[in-house]
């Protein structure tokens, strides 16, 4: 009997290869390519006055040097604006090279291409760029306050305006008993991938084709921008995804400037050439994203539930907008997490800066939202004097109001509807594993030590599995091996053993014979890519829609050679047999020859299937009206509306009492991805996402001076949080399967990340027993923050004594 696959822990197959230093990434490719390497503006906002490439031509190795006025009229565009929306007003993005203006440090400004990158970089050492510096805007303060503007033609630095309403939020808050006004702060920040962006392209002057690689989340969209700004047919290009040492949402941003400057110079050159970016080319020119202003008005009654939420949001996009509006709108719309308030209105403004470019970073506008629902929560619950988990519980979406719409818009234009969950429950896990109503006791036991220690929790909902849709191939050899693709992106979540165990359950063979490739458009070229938390709901039932297919025409061509009724068939193992008469079987490695009317095969499957030459029908055509040879089938999926996981986290963390240094001690997630098909995937998932989140609330934030120039653009200044700052994470699970799709799946991807800022600043609030507004937090914060209170205290006192 075939073990099912789905459900199980199976050890991922990626990891050996990967944790023996046997992966393939992009600079493992092209050795022998010609290099690249860039001149980037040393300003954040100037005009470029000249360019004097002279010197570098000296440099031996040297075979081309490339400004604007060398891009012809395709690449001389703009870059595209990769998702419009009609609040978007003001899109702006960048040229692949600057031309007469920069927008932040580290814009491209000139591409050297030689023998290797040493020499590259020492030509690229000798260009003189003159600028004349303009005003610099810095932060979203500064771009709110627009006396100062990054782009001449945008009034106000507003990128985009938007309101989402629903109910007559002004009425309601007049109405209500309590009012409470909170204002909060999410600083800049930014993913970290351990591999930088690359591009390798190889030109094939006979054929007229390109070949390319990139270390991206959609080889699909890269390809066809390629295709676009070089004029190439589409036919014509092939974009693979090798080995990405993570993507984080940094790498689905597309085309960056040298996904187009690269194979544009292999062409122009008729070589292959390569770039790899550095820590420091990271740094400054990718992606950043989460600085927000928040201002939260919130009107409730006795009970804590709210009955009017206001929000306003001001959001730095940077200086350019090329994946549109996305995280703020995700932020809008997605903050509300399991609640239901009475009446509901967020207003953002997106602004420009003259920083690096805001684009989706794991969670996407989701951390920015949860930080201003929970920090709301327990403003209330300290307001009212009651315990947080009680205002919580006051306001849940009960199991019951599923599907549950919130009368919003989605980030793709589709109504904001919850397909399932239990809110209710997994508050109950989540208490249970932390010990939430044991804690008074705990903390008693800490003063007593001299100790200050504080609870925490966060609450979240996050929209997963958004379209429009992604496809599958399975191709079941001769030899029974069974081959899925995908053109969706891996960076390490493991789809190879996921999407391996989805296939095996479907087409009924062992997961051993199932193997996945990802990424390539020569074998999926119609994909879309990897963010969203969308692998899973997306490719997986595309991957089990293309395995029903195989299955069905299995069965049709044994039934033919059984001389049985397809009904009457079952797949075991890759064996077929007639239900209740085992021995009557045939395998699917011989199906497999079957299913070719040539019958050639160069293995033992060929002489298994001489057996069955004569059982067709002799009248009926050899490959039917409608019908392929192979035995194999693709399958799409491509769903109404995204599906919605959630989960609830609690921490326990210890403030010294002198440095102020925080230390979390315990961590506990409880988290609903509806059906899970790995449960050791998705633990590392929860855990990853964690650590990231630990990151962002503890350690990480881009540090710009007043120019622009980023003061922390490298890791000996950008901390991240090594192994021993980031906790054991305890875990527990509620699947609540997903009604909008076969497999009943949510994603997972971001989980971990999403709450985690707020749940270690309501820990740390607890603990200090003043509110937290801003995140992340340093000890050297923390101690100020206790300085100002005390020093208000006293103020407060002597003024109190001088009456």
């Amino acid at each position: 009997m075939t073990t099912r696959s789905i459900g199980h822990s199976v050890q991922r197959r990626e990891d050996p290869r990967l944790v023996t230093g046997n992966g393939r990434y992009l600079d493992d490719l092209g050795r022998d390519a010609l290099a690249a390497a860039f001149v980037r503006s040393p300003h954040a906002h100037a005009t470029i006055t000249g360019i004097d490439i002279t010197d570098a031509w000296e440099v031996d190795g040297v075979e081309a040097i490339y400004t604007f006025e060398d891009l012809d009229e395709l690449m001389a565009r703009p870059l595209p604006v990769l998702i419009p929306h009609p609040a978007l007003t003001h899109p702006r993005t960048c040229l692949a090279l600057a031309d007469t203006e920069v927008n932040h440090v580290g814009e491209p400004v000139v591409m050297v291409v030689a023998r290797d990158r040493y020499v590259a970089e020492d030509a690229a050492a000798r260009i003189v760029v003159s600028y004349e510096t303009k005003p610099v805007v810095v932060g979203v303060a500064a771009a709110r306050e627009a006396a100062l503007a990054v782009h001449d033609d945008v009034p106000d630095n507003v990128a985009a305006h938007l309101i989402q309403e629903v109910g007559d939020v002004d009425a309601a808050l007049a109405c209500s008993p309590h009012r409470l006004t909170i204002p909060l702060t999410i600083e800049r920040s930014a993913c970290m991938p351990m591999e930088g962006k690359g591009v390798y392209a190889v030109w094939d002057r006979d054929d007229a084709s390109m070949r390319m690689w990139s270390s991206t989340q959609t080889s699909t969209g890269v390809r066809a921008a390629v295709a676009a700004r070089l004029g190439i047919p589409l036919a014509r290009i092939q974009c693979m995804a090798p080995d990405v040492g993570g993507g984080f949402g940094v790498k689905i941003n597309h085309p960056w400037p040298e996904e187009l400057l690269v194979p544009w110079a292999a062409r122009a050159l008729g070589r292959p050439v390569k770039w790899a970016e550095d820590r420091r080319e990271h740094f400054v020119s990718s992606a950043h994203e989460r600085q927000q202003l928040q201002e939260v008005e919130v009107g409730f009654d006795d009970d804590g539930r709210i009955l009017a939420l206001d929000v306003k949001v001001w959001h730095d996009n940077g200086a350019y907008t090329p994946y549109g509006i996305i995280v703020p709108i995700i932020t809008a719309t997605q903050l509300l997490g399991p609640y239901k308030p009475g009446t509901y209105r967020c207003e953002f403004w997106s602004l420009y800066t003259n920083t690096v470019i805001v684009t989706p970073y794991r969670g996407a506008g989701r951390p920015q939202g949860v930080f201003a629902m929970e920090r709301t929560m327990d403003a209330i619950a300290a307001f009212l004097g009651k315990d947080r988990t009680e205002v919580r519980s006051t306001n849940f979406i009960l199991p019951q109001d599923m599907p549950y719409d919130h009368g919003l818009m989605f980030q793709d234009g589709r109504p904001l509807k919850y397909d399932s969950g239990d809110f209710p429950a997994s508050l109950a896990k989540l208490k249970a594993l932390v010990g939430w109503d044991d804690f008074a006791a705990y903390r008693e036991q800490a003063e007593a030590e001299g100790r200050k220690v504080g609870l925490g929790i966060g609450c979240y909902v996050e929209g997963t599995g958004v379209g429009p849709y992604e496809g599958g191939h399975v191709h079941v050899e001769t030899s029974g091996q069974v081959f899925v693709a995908t053109g969706l992106t891996s960076q390490g979540q493991g789809h190879e053993t996921a999407f391996a165990q989805i296939v095996a359950d479907e087409l009924g063979v062992r997961f051993e014979d199932v193997h996945v490739t990802t990424g390539d458009t020569r074998r999926m070229p119609y994909a879309v890519g990897t963010f969203a938390s969308r692998a899973a709901v997306m490719s997986g039932n595309a991957v089990a829609a293309a395995a029903k297919v195989v299955r069905e025409k299995a069965l049709r061509i044994a039934a033919d050679a059984l001389e049985a009724n397809p009904d009457d068939l079952e797949i075991e193992d890759g064996v077929i047999s007639v239900k209740g008469a085992p021995d009557t079987q045939i395998s699917l490695s011989t199906v497999a020859v079957l299913s070719n009317p040539l019958r050639y095969a160069f293995d033992d499957a060929a002489k298994a299937a001489t057996q069955f030459a004569g059982t067709f029908d002799p009248d009926k055509p050899p490959v039917a009206e409608g019908d392929e040879p192979g035995l194999e089938g693709k399958g799409f999926y491509s769903p109404t509306q995204a599906t919605f996981a959630n989960g609830m986290h609690a921490a326990i963390v210890e403030t010294d009492p002198v440095t102020a240094e925080i230390r979390i001690l315990r961590y506990c997630v409880v988290h609903d991805c509806g059906v899970m098909i790995n449960p050791l995937i998705v633990e590392g998932q929860v855990h990853g996402g964690v650590a990231q989140g630990v990151g962002g609330a503890l350690y990480e934030r881009m540090a710009y001076d007043e120019s622009g120039q980023l003061l922390n653009a490298s890791f000996m200044d950008f901390l991240v949080p090594y192994a021993s700052e980031v906790p054991f994470i305890e875990t527990d699970h509620l699947e609540t399967p997903s009604p909008l799709n076969p497999l009943g799946i949510k994603g997972a991807g971001e989980a971990g990340t999403i709450p985690v800022s707020a749940v270690l600043a309501s820990a740390i609030e607890d603990a200090e027993g003043f509110p937290i507004l801003s995140m992340p937090i340093s000890p050297s914060e923390l101690w100020e923050l206790r300085r100002q209170r005390a020093s208000a205290a006293a103020h407060s006192a002597t003024t109190e004594g001088d009456r």
